[in-house]
């Protein structure tokens, strides 16, 4: 998008604010900018760990941080996941039940069986219920795994080859 002559990108002081010298973010100054950012509206702040994912996710250079092009992506994505659980939020608790995740997984196109939605509700929920931070982890982590697993499934049937070392780094990359 451009501005008009002398404008500032509105995420630019958001980003500037927490970045050093070098124009990077690591994941504790991720967290304090989307913090004072206010785009988690009422909800917690995020944790550490899902700032870390969501570096990871966007990580090009394996750094462990991003500059502010990957941060305006980041910001993009997550007005959409937001958008997202508000709308399967339905008793606007803020925190969807599983089967308000379902739901959402399936809107973002993820046709997952059973099994796998209940391995993502295990891991995600607390109290029966998947907060907001969580939910962005889930969604994170889900864009990531298939963005690997479709990288290595060269025939496009739903197969992929790992060897064991390659795996664990695809896995806990993200």
């Amino acid at each position: 998008m451009a501005y008009p002559q002398g404008a500032v990108d509105p995420l630019w002081p958001w980003f500037s604010a927490v970045a050093g010298q070098d124009q990077q973010i690591e994941a504790s100054e991720l967290q304090t900018a989307l913090t004072q950012s206010g785009i988690n509206g009422n909800y917690q702040p995020f944790s550490l760990e899902t700032c870390r994912i969501m570096i990871a996710m966007l990580d090009r250079d394996r750094s462990g941080s991003m500059g502010f092009p990957e941060f305006k992506e980041l910001w993009a994505a997550l007005n959409s996941w937001k958008q997202t659980f508000m709308r399967f939020d339905a008793d606007h608790s803020g925190t969807v039940e599983p089967h308000e995740l379902h739901q959402a997984v399936a809107s973002f196109g993820y046709n997952l069986s059973p099994g796998a939605l209940t391995v993502l509700v295990k891991r995600y929920e607390k109290g029966g219920r998947i907060a907001f931070d969580d939910f962005v982890a889930c969604v994170v982590r889900l864009r990531a795994l298939t963005s690997v697993f479709q990288g290595r499934d060269t025939q496009r049937n739903g197969f992929a080859n790992f060897q064991y070392d390659d795996f664990i780094r695809c896995v806990m990359s993200i």
